[in-house]
């Protein structure tokens, strides 16, 4: 739980009533949830993520339907939740049990178990969205190598296994020395320094050099890749680390059909996210899934947050509901 206490937000385990769970078609008892940078801000005073305290976070969560007023859903059945108000309007995935509105929830996909699944959650279906839009428009392991910003990132480092995976030739940018060796292993053809991607004058075209990118970061970073894109090349822009304002210029568009396609996980179309999650458990599975991922409990949750807005922390952070029992 978080709660605000006068001008802080001060977090907890605490036990509460079933019935203080919000209304919805389904009651889902969580096996596994995960740490997100929204996650995060719920913690913080000033993240201006929650609405209402008290307040339970986590915006992913996988477990097994308990309950269900909807003929849809079944009992015993495994979903994963993502998005939509799911730990940010309504109590989320930091709770042993969720109730949910049925529409909600996605079918566990055969390939995936729960804890997979929440390894890969909102990160993972940010990035595979990334992937599938640079698909869509035509960028394929023959156009040339692809760029990742944010690479030691939750996004940015599944984007880059699912892209090795399919056979692209990946660079991945990343600020961390510590882990460039970790970003070849996943896949990476070669880790480039930030610094590179943040000249200290801005060229509004520069030489061509990638077909495709995934850009977590934003700011400035995601000018120089407009610059540096061939032509008819795709960015999918999925964050902003690096800052909301874009210092560029139309000219990759205007002269180079460059297309930046924004990428935006919470309202996914439900079709979309089926295919997607199937996805997930087969071609776009990152076969170092385990390697990412790294498993914590509910009371490790804020320190594993402060880690996470201070840049301190890589990969995935499964959060177990069943971690603190044992």
């Amino acid at each position: 739980m978080v709660d605000r206490r006068d001008e802080d937000v001060e977090a907890f385990v605490q036990t509460v009533e079933e019935a203080r769970l919000p209304e919805g078609e389904l009651l889902v008892k969580v096996a596994y949830s995960s740490i997100n940078y929204k996650d995060a801000l719920a913690l913080e005073p000033d993240g201006r993520i929650v609405s209402r305290y008290p307040h339970i976070p986590g915006i992913d969560g996988a477990g097994e339907v308990m309950k269900s007023s909807d003929k849809r859903v079944k009992p015993g059945s495994k979903v994963i939740v993502t998005g939509y108000g799911f730990g940010v309007s309504q109590h989320g995935g930091y709770a042993e049990f969720a109730r949910i509105p049925a529409e909600w929830a996605v079918p566990l996909p055969k390939g995936l178990s729960e804890r997979e699944a929440m390894a890969l959650g909102t990160a993972g279906l940010t990035a595979a969205m990334s992937v599938q839009k640079l698909q869509d428009n035509g960028v394929s392991p023959s156009s040339g190598p692809v760029v990742v910003t944010g690479a030691s990132g939750g996004v940015g480092t599944l984007a880059i296994s699912m892209l090795a995976r399919l056979g692209y030739e990946v660079e991945a940018v990343s600020g961390k020395e510590e882990a460039q060796a970790r970003l070849l292993e996943l896949g990476a053809a070669r880790v480039l320094p930030r610094e590179e991607l943040l000249p200290e004058e801005a060229r509004p075209l520069d030489k061509q050099r990638w077909s495709g990118a995934v850009d977590c970061v934003g700011g400035p970073m995601l000018a120089c890749i407009l610059s540096r894109m061939k032509y008819g090349g795709a960015v999918a822009a999925c964050g902003l680390t690096g800052g909301a304002d874009l210092p560029a210029s139309v000219f990759p568009f205007i002269l180079r059909g460059v297309g930046l396609h924004g990428i935006d996980s919470v309202w996914a179309p439900r079709e979309l996210r089926l295919r997607l999650w199937k996805r997930m458990a087969g071609d776009l599975k990152p076969r170092q899934l385990e390697q990412l991922v790294s498993e914590i409990g509910l009371a490790e949750v804020p320190g594993a947050a402060k880690e996470l807005l201070r840049g301190a922390s890589s990969g995935r952070k499964v959060v177990s509901l069943m971690k603190d029992k044992e």
